[in-house]
């Protein structure tokens, strides 16, 4: 039986394998059990373009209470959609980082994708 870390590296791999032909710049996320980080790496992905998190010592990204909650992520999905935004980057390859579309992840993307993201 395979633990979950190597269950989320297996899909992680498989998600890496079909966005690396996409010639897109990509949103890749990571989530700990109290927080939640956005990056935007650039199409060969050696540069980071953007970045967002609940972390951040920004005036807009006032999180009150627990950082590592559904309204936290929709904050920083906000946060990073205004930065693409900025840099008129309005098509992008979501990354999960092998984590399952649900919960923290899909309320991230949600609100990118509300924001003007297209992916």
């Amino acid at each position: 039986m395979k633990s979950k870390i190597e269950q989320r590296s297996r899909r992680k791999a498989h998600i890496r394998k079909a966005l690396a032909n996409s010639g897109r710049p990509r949103l890749c996320i990571f989530k700990s059990l109290n927080h939640i980080y956005a990056q935007v790496f650039s199409a060969d992905g050696k540069q980071v373009i953007a970045q967002a998190s609940t972390l951040s010592k920004d005036p807009g990204n006032k999180i009150k209470g627990h950082k590592g909650n559904v309204a936290a992520a929709k904050k920083v999905g906000e946060k990073i959609a205004i930065l693409c935004k900025n840099m008129s980057i309005t098509e992008i390859a979501f990354d999960r980082n092998g984590y399952i579309y649900h919960g923290r992840v899909k309320a991230l993307a949600d609100a990118a994708r509300e924001n003007g993201l297209n992916f």
